[in-house]
Parts: C-alpha cells; sequence; structure tokens
C-alpha cells in the first residue's frame, strides 16, 4: 500500500516538474571566450561618448571604431589576422571627426557604411583580400544632415538602400547607386533618436527617441502608423528593434532607474505584451536578435555579461535562458550574421567583445552529441542575395529575405562593385541640404601616376566643396543669432 501512494507521488511529482521546467532546445545554450591568440589585440578602441556598438562583423571581416587623431577612423581586419595588430596596419579613414556608427552591407561582404560628427554617412568597398593601404576616398559621401550621424543601416532586403539618423532628429533614406536622398523624415522626432529598426521585409521603421516615444513608420508614405508614448518611463536611452513576426522588442530604464525590456504588438501599443524588470545597472542595453531561433541577446555597456532570451507565443513570452559573464567590461559588441557561423560545432551565435584595447570573439553553442547537420537549430536563414532593386522599393514594392540553407556551411560568392551613376547636377535643380555632393568617376590611364594625382586632386577638391557648405551654413547660423 505504502510502495503504491510513494509510486504514484512520484510520478506526480515527475509531472509537476515537467510543467515547471520549460522546454525548449535552448536552455542549455553556453558561451565560450576564445584563446588568447584568437583575439584582436592592441587595439585602442573609440572613447568617444556615443551609445553605438563600435563594431562590425560579417563572413569576411571585422570593423572596430577606434580612436584617431585629426579625424575619425576604423579597422576593417580580415577575420583570421588575430592577435597583435599593428600601429602601423591600414585604417579607413575619410572622415574629419569621430566616426560613431558602421554597418556592413548585408548584400554584399565589401561594402560598408559610416556615420561621423562631420555630419556626412560614407559608402566604402573593401578590397576582397582586406587594406593594404589606408583607404581615404569613400565610394561616394553622402551629405544631407546639419548635425552628427549617430546612426546608419542598411535596408535588409533592398539592394543599395541606407537610412542614416542624425542628432539634427532627422533620417534620410538614401540611394546609395545614385547618391540621392530619397526620403527625409524630419518632421516626427522633437528630440535625439537613439535607435532605429527595419521590419522584416524592410516596408517599415522603429525607433526610439529621447522624448520617450517608440514609433513605428511607413517611411514610403511619411507616417506614423503606431505609437507608445512612456515605453520606459526612465530619462536614460532606449533601444526598439522589430521581431521576426512584427512584434517590437524595447529595452529601457524605469521610473525608478532599474533597467527594463518589454514586448510589444506593432499595430497595437496600448499596452504591453510583457514587462520584465532586470538590474539597477545605468548601462545602456543593445539587443542583438537571431530570427531564426527567437532569441534576443543583451550587451549593456559597461557590463560584463550577455543575457539571453527566448521569445515565445507563451506567457511569460520572454524566457530568461542563461548569461554570459567574464571580468572586463564590454565597450561595444559586434554580432555575426547567421550565414558566417560553424554549423559544425553546433554554434548558434557569435559576438566580437570590445576591451579597452582588444577584440575578442564569444561563441554560443548548444551542447549536441550528434555530428549531423542540426536542422532544428538551423532553418534556412537570410542569404547575401538581395529580394528587390533599390527603385522597385523605393516605387512600393516589398519582399521578403531571400533564404539559404546552411546545410553544407555557406561558401562566399564573389561579390559585384558598387557602382554610383550620379545625375548631371546642372540639369536638376540647385543643390539642397540633402543632396549628395560627392561621385566616384572611373578614369583610365596608362600612366599610374597620373591616376594617383588625379585621385588626390579629386579627394582635395571634394573636401574644399564639403567645408565650403559646412561653413556657409555656419554663416547663416550665425546670421539668425545676431538677428
Amino acid at each position: 500500500y505504502f510502495l503504491c501512494i510513494l509510486t504514484a507521488l512520484l510520478f506526480l511529482s515527475a509531472d509537476m516538474l515537467r510543467r515547471v521546467v520549460r522546454q525548449s532546445k535552448f536552455r542549455h545554450v553556453f558561451g565560450q571566450a576564445v584563446r588568447n591568440d584568437q583575439c584582436y589585440d592592441d587595439i585602442r578602441v573609440s572613447r568617444v561618448t556615443w551609445d553605438s556598438s563600435f563594431c562590425a562583423v560579417n563572413p569576411k571581416f571585422v570593423a572596430i571604431i577606434i580612436e584617431a587623431s585629426g579625424g575619425g577612423a576604423f579597422f576593417v581586419l580580415p577575420l583570421q589576422k588575430t592577435g597583435r595588430i599593428d600601429k602601423a596596419y591600414p585604417t579607413v579613414c575619410g572622415h574629419t571627426a569621430p566616426v560613431l556608427d558602421i554597418d556592413w552591407c548585408p548584400h554584399n561582404d565589401l561594402i560598408i557604411a559610416s556615420g561621423s560628427e562631420d555630419c556626412t554617412v560614407m559608402v566604402w568597398q573593401i578590397p576582397e583580400n582586406g587594406l593594404e593601404t589606408s583607404l581615404s576616398e569613400p565610394v561616394v559621401v553622402l551629405e544631407g544632415h546639419s548635425k552628427r550621424v549617430g546612426i546608419v543601416s542598411w535596408h535588409p532586403t533592398a539592394r543599395n538602400v541606407l537610412l542614416s539618423a542624425g542628432c539634427d532628429n532627422q533620417i534620410i533614406i538614401w540611394n546609395v547607386g545614385t547618391g540621392e536622398a530619397m526620403i527625409n523624415l524630419e518632421d516626427m522626432h522633437p528630440d535625439v533618436i537613439f535607435s532605429v529598426s527595419w521590419s522584416r521585409n524592410g516596408s517599415l521603421l522603429c525607433t526610439a527617441c529621447k522624448d520617450k516615444k517608440v514609433r513605428v513608420i511607413d517611411p514610403r508614405k511619411k507616417k506614423i502608423v503606431a505609437e507608445k508614448d512612456k515605453a520606459h518611463e526612465g530619462a536614460r536611452p532606449m533601444r526598439a528593434i522589430f521581431l521576426a513576426d512584427g512584434n517590437i522588442f524595447t529595452t529601457g530604464f524605469s521610473r525608478m532607474s532599474e533597467r527594463q525590456l518589454a514586448l510589444w504588438k506593432s499595430d497595437n501599443m496600448d499596452e504591453p505584451i510583457c514587462v520584465q524588470e532586470m538590474d539597477s545597472s545605468n548601462g545602456v542595453l543593445l539587443p542583438f536578435y537571431d530570427p531564426d531561433t527567437n532569441i534576443v541577446y543583451l550587451c549593456g555597456k559597461g557590463d560584463s555579461s550577455i543575457r539571453y532570451f527566448e521569445i515565445t507565443d507563451e506567457a511569460p513570452f520572454v524566457h530568461y535562458l542563461n548569461t554570459f559573464s567574464t571580468k572586463e567590461p564590454q565597450r561595444g559588441m559586434g554580432y555575426m550574421p547567421k550565414r558566417g557561423l560553424d554549423v559544425n560545432k553546433c554554434e548558434i551565435a557569435r559576438f566580437y567583445k570590445l576591451h579597452e584595447r582588444k577584440c575578442e570573439p564569444i561563441i554560443m553553442t548548444v551542447p549536441r552529441k550528434s555530428d549531423l547537420f542540426q536542422d532544428d537549430l538551423y532553418p534556412d536563414t537570410a542569404g547575401p542575395d538581395p529580394a528587390l532593386e533599390a527603385d522597385e522599393w523605393f516605387n512600393g514594392k516589398n519582399g521578403g529575405p531571400i533564404l539559404i540553407s546552411l546545410k553544407d556551411g555557406y561558401v562566399s560568392t564573389k561579390n559585384r562593385d558598387l557602382k554610383v551613376v550620379k545625375t548631371n547636377v546642372l540639369e536638376t535643380k540647385p543643390a539642397t541640404k540633402a543632396e549628395n555632393i560627392s561621385t566616384v568617376q572611373k578614369h583610365v590611364s596608362p600612366q599610374p601616376s597620373v591616376v594617383k594625382v588625379l585621385r588626390e586632386f579629386k579627394s582635395l577638391r571634394d573636401r574644399v566643396i564639403l567645408q565650403d557648405r559646412r561653413i556657409a551654413r555656419l554663416e547663416e547660423q550665425v546670421a539668425k543669432v545676431a538677428m
């Protein structure tokens, strides 16, 4: 009799345990830093006071914003170039003030965009094998902001569409193929824009602003679709990102300065799906999202940990998985796209953590005994081919990402050069503040020395024109103040 009761109790407790412990294939994800000889050492990471990640990664290169005298610069290092980085290693150094944000093009692993305190956005093409000499000439300069540019972000599915957001509280969407500002959202944000995120197919934007509002914007209609006032009541910066299902994930601070995360429906933001308070640290939480696994990784600037959560349709909707901790605080963080991971080792994420003087890769792994391809961990993911051309998107067409399988590992294909075809400035209307004033002309000459002189001449001329424009704007502002 007692044996029967004991057996029944054991079955009951086992059943209750199954209900309490949520089943998830990501419950045992663990992080591991690589060995010292696989880090990138002796890098002077930027000290500029701006809450961006300072690092961008793709399957070929890691780019890191660095301290630079007399302007702004960043390193572009081939992934295999680990160890100590020589002080004389070439940089990308065309900006005249510190670089604030960088972003690799998702459709071309050789193209990177940068935004700077010099009010410009520059787009660069990196040689296939990396830099051999410093690169000071961008493919195109995009000038339209009147204050520093703190955010640059490529469209996820349309070729050559780039977004920039500045401290002039406006968002500009560029056609990089022509160097033109196609959309200008200048009356929607009364204060500094903290973050901008594209939706999965790039039809909508989600922004977080210093006025404590999160906005969902249709950029082509120049219309605010939904907004939430005081999404987080604290005064410190918020972040907002789109999830694959169209919901919005935000991080911010409560009125008592506790760090929070929240989940919202993008079509009705009156009440959050859920809100969770985390801790009372003061570092801004940078969210990195994997749409294939629905995992969000939270990296706090100044923290020494990465927390990760799985988002599901079951309460409490945002499920804590684990925390990866180290001793050193992070200055910034890079996040590798899925096609750059090692599927043979069940690697589901890789971060590039910036210390004061080095960059340390951190690998997130799901422990599995089998050596076979784990198709439940690696559903088809966004590949490098764009679904749309720029003109198609600006004309109202939408397209989801073109997916690829990672079963046989991702094999990089040859990237085509970025060509900028400018319209004739003399045949268009007079220059506006959002008009790009730089172009790239290819000169064919049998004498290399002549090509070099022409390049230097063009670079100097473009800089003089840039400075003239800025001087004219400053003179106008001085005149207004004097009146």
